[in-house]
């Protein structure tokens, strides 16, 4: 890996995957990022502005610490999904302290209406140790296959019996892996799209077309580890869970299809099946793909296991989905825990069209509803699924 000393970071490019070492004085003169950029040395949401007018760059700095707020870059796809700075009650959605909710509304206009005005966007990630960070690429605002009514969304959350609003906003990474330092200087003086402007931004810029960073995974299978959350609020939440239904296992089947409604909104006709007679299919239903003129359906069917987190699914358990799937039909494994290795690189060395959801997957679509540790799951369970 690529490192910066802190005396060097001035003059640094930003190298894609780099860590920016912070100083050692034990306070915020020791912040790696103001000295990469000149903006400022606090908060999440840091911009320069130019002399005249406009914005000449954007750091976007994520520690993944806050789990109302869960920043996310999913590395496959370039997509970068980051909340605004409007995150406790009190304030309308554009009157905050930094007025970063500002920037990201004419950004997210500019995108499709003015691409010119659009300054770029840094990511930013904590490092390691200390005031490090991890540039983690440049961005432009929305996506290939997002709308304008989709890239940027406004979303309710509750505090203290308070309702606001905060941005959730989906960036794109750009296939950029240098961000050269003379191009950054360029940009302080007002010139976005300069000599040194790299060939994806300038793409961006002059016809909308993203040309995004994408990794696919080299790892065909997921760890125990990569499965299941690592925070104790994760863990409340999948607790929540199986604690809920602990006395009617059963009723964890409509939660599970849920859940997987949240994932996939293309899902339609999900029937639960009978305890008795569900033929190892907890669920079956149709997936609708396509544009809104020729949709298709697919069917698939659902299992559901809900069990304690550290108690993992094994071969017996996937075996009765795999074994019951129909000709042109998927599977899906819904499980507040995780599939054991064993199972696991056997459907993926086998070639069995069936999705995983773990532990670490339900824990991620509820937060990204607002509900991110036990109380609040606890709240929505028994809203949502009452046991008798």
């Amino acid at each position: 890996m690529v490192e910066y000393a802190f005396d060097e970071l001035e003059s640094a490019d930003l190298v894609l995957e780099a860590t920016y070492r912070g100083g050692t004085v034990g306070n915020v003169v020791d912040d790696s990022l103001s000295r990469l950029l000149p903006v400022g040395n606090q908060g999440g949401f840091r911009y320069k502005k130019l002399v005249g007018s406009g914005i000449a760059v954007v750091a976007l700095y994520t520690s993944g610490a806050n789990r109302d707020w869960p920043d996310a870059l999913d590395v496959q796809t370039g997509r970068f999904t980051y909340f605004g700075d409007n995150k406790t009650a009190g304030r309308e959605l554009h009157d905050t302290q930094r007025g970063g909710n500002l920037i990201l509304r004419e950004s997210f206009m500019g995108a499709h209406e003015k691409r010119l005005d659009v300054p770029p966007f840094f990511i930013f990630e904590k490092g390691d140790r200390g005031r490090d960070v991890v540039f983690r690429g440049l961005a432009v605002p929305g996506g290939p296959e997002l709308s304008e009514d989709e890239d940027l969304v406004a979303i309710w959350r509750t505090s203290g019996g308070t309702r606001f609003q905060n941005y959730r906003a989906q960036f794109t990474v750009l296939d950029v892996a240098t961000v050269t330092r003379p191009w950054i200087e360029e940009l302080l003086g007002g010139e976005r799209g300069g000599d040194h402007a790299p060939d994806a931004w300038r793409i961006w810029r002059e016809t909308g077309r993203i040309v995004s960073l994408g990794a696919p995974s080299t790892v065909e299978f997921r760890t125990k580890a990569e499965q299941l959350p690592e925070d104790v609020d994760g863990i409340g939440v999948l607790n929540a869970i199986h604690e809920h239904f602990a006395t009617s296992p059963h009723l964890f089947e409509q939660c599970a299809v849920d859940i997987w409604r949240m994932i996939e909104p293309g899902v339609t006709e999900v029937r639960v099946t009978r305890p008795t007679v569900d033929g190892g299919r907890d669920a079956i239903g149709k997936h609708s793909l396509g544009p809104v003129g020729d949709r298709i359906s697919v069917d698939f069917a659902l299992e559901a296991k809900c069990n304690r987190f550290d108690n993992g699914v094994g071969v017996k358990g996937l075996s009765r989905l795999i074994s019951r799937l129909l000709h042109r039909q998927y599977g899906v494994l819904v499980t507040t825990s995780y599939l054991g290795s064993q199972p696991y690189r056997e459907l993926r060395e086998d070639g069995h069209p069936v999705v995983v959801v773990s532990g670490i997957d339900i824990v991620e679509t509820l937060r990204a509803r607002g509900i991110s540790n036990n109380g609040q799951a606890k709240a929505w369970l028994d809203a949502n699924f009452p046991v008798l």
